[in-house]
């Protein structure tokens, strides 16, 4: 019997959880320029007292959409001294701009979790156009979800609150490409040498530590 996609996903991130232990690239042995670029200036966290990684993404990415298991596993499993936070980009797009807008707006309504690897299924996997409120709210007709509360929270004042800020942190982070994860607020994941996308992950905690070092007392 063929696996379905979300099937699929759980099955690779499985597969990642046991072959990541003990894997992580270590610090001194990561290149910048070539597995980090150093962020100009350094940007402050919202988690005092955390490392702050950010993974900036979009639903529009197909490449995304392949990270996106494999991150959650990843992230499932950092130490309690890091603040994981996704950030959906928008790059002046208006098509990316709604699909920001349409994480935010379940984000409040607590169906993200549920929707998530869902929504980018329906981008990838079966060419759903998602890129616009009426199209979404067709969509979510058949996901159990509220979509007159919806409307609502997607034209509210936090959702356009949340991706002024989004817009923000990709400008000050100086983001060109998704999906890209940044770590402390001094360091972008590269990963020009990287061969699978586990491989982005593994850069990602030599920098925790790089970061880690650079706030440890002396």
């Amino acid at each position: 019997m063929p696996l379905s996609r979300r099937q699929f996903n759980q099955v690779v991130a499985s597969l990642f959880a046991a072959a990541y232990a003990g894997r992580a690239a270590t610090a001194a042995e990561l290149k910048e320029g070539e597995d980090w670029r150093a962020i100009k200036p350094p940007q402050p966290s919202d988690v005092p007292g955390k490392i702050e990684v950010l993974e900036f993404f979009s639903y529009g990415c197909p490449h995304c959409s392949s990270l996106n298991p494999l991150a959650k596993t990843w992230a499932a499993q950092l130490p309690e001294d890091i603040a994981f936070r996704r950030v959906p980009v928008t790059f002046g797009r208006r098509a990316w701009a709604n699909l920001a807008r349409l994480y935010y707006a379940l984000e409040i309504m607590g169906s993200l979790e549920q929707l998530d690897q869902d929504i980018f299924d329906a981008i990838h996997e079966e060419r759903v156009r998602l890129s616009t409120e009426p199209a979404m709210i067709e969509w979510l007709k058949g996901k159990d979800v509220d979509t007159d509360r919806f409307e609502q929270v997607y034209a509210s004042f936090d959702v356009q609150t949340k991706l002024g800020r989004a817009d923000y942190l990709a400008s000050r982070y100086v983001i060109d490409a998704v999906p890209t994860i940044t770590v402390g607020g001094r360091y972008a994941v590269l990963g020009r040498r990287v061969k699978t996308l586990p491989d982005l992950l593994e850069i990602a905690d030599g920098l925790v530590e790089k970061a880690r070092a650079q706030t440890s007392p002396t």
